[in-house]
């Protein structure tokens, strides 16, 4: 006989994780996208030749655009990314509204996994400094021992509440209500090139950054890896991003 999803779940034990993952699941996006698009301007339904042309020869075109900030161009293209990340993070990530569309996992309609953000003895503890005007910097061993003691204790009694709800009969999502923000959920965010770069100005470091931005650390990692796939996909828009500062235009 099989095991009933609560069931299943009260033999789920809690698991904690420092890292997120993302993954490209498709697209439709290359250089070669903001060539045409670009060159309609002039060419009219002659820009489609660009598709077939290598983009490289125009390469000063796509700096152009980047540099005098030209946007548009850089909308013709798609990038769908799966990610797992803690629901801290996609409550910033969703701050960005143009050129996003979004999809996550819901705690009304599926019983909630018991996955886990601590963070890793990498990740900068202390903050210093005043607000706009301040810095991290390492933890101390004490520090990274009562952070992971204290968030896995809290993780696994917020979980056993959750489970005690639900097999008491009450409805998910009122039961997902005691959970905290550290639970991993995922989601699919689909963007195009022009937005992917207005969200990497500001939630990653960058030296080539003309505007500095300061983002929290685990926003930065789920940024870090979109900017490495779509990198691979656009070299020559990626190039010309940063640059010129990596201002999205």
């Amino acid at each position: 006989m099989t095991d009933s999803p609560t069931e299943t779940a009260k033999e789920a034990e809690p698991t904690f994780r420092g890292d997120v993952t993302v993954e490209l699941v498709k697209h439709s996006a290359a250089d070669s996208d903001v060539l045409w698009a670009a060159r309609v301007s002039t060419a009219g339904e002659q820009s489609l030749e660009e598709i077939t042309k290598d983009p490289e020869r125009s390469k000063g075109l796509i700096n152009y655009l980047m540099r005098d900030r030209h946007g548009s161009p850089f909308e013709h293209n798609s990038m769908t990314f799966f990610i797992s990340a803690p629901i801290f993070v996609f409550r910033e990530f969703m701050r960005h509204r143009v050129g996003w569309s979004y999809n996550e996992e819901s705690g009304r309609y599926r019983e909630l996994q018991p996955v886990f953000y601590v963070p890793d003895t990498e990740r900068k503890l202390v903050q210093e400094g005043r607000p706009g005007k301040y810095v991290f910097v390492e933890g101390t061993e004490a520090q990274h021992e009562l952070t992971t003691r204290v968030m896995e204790n809290t993780y696994r009694e917020a979980y056993e509440a959750y489970q005690e709800m639900l097999a008491a009969g009450v409805a998910r999502e009122v039961a997902r209500s005691v959970l905290p923000v550290g639970l991993f959920s995922s989601m699919y965010a689909t963007c195009n090139a022009r937005s992917l770069m207005h969200f990497l100005g500001l939630r990653t470091q960058h030296e080539q950054a003309a505007v500095p931005s300061f983002p929290q650390r685990e926003i930065e990692m789920v940024g870090e890896k979109m900017e490495a796939e779509w990198a691979k996909l656009m070299p020559l828009t990626y190039a010309a991003f940063n640059k010129n500062g990596r201002v999205a235009p």
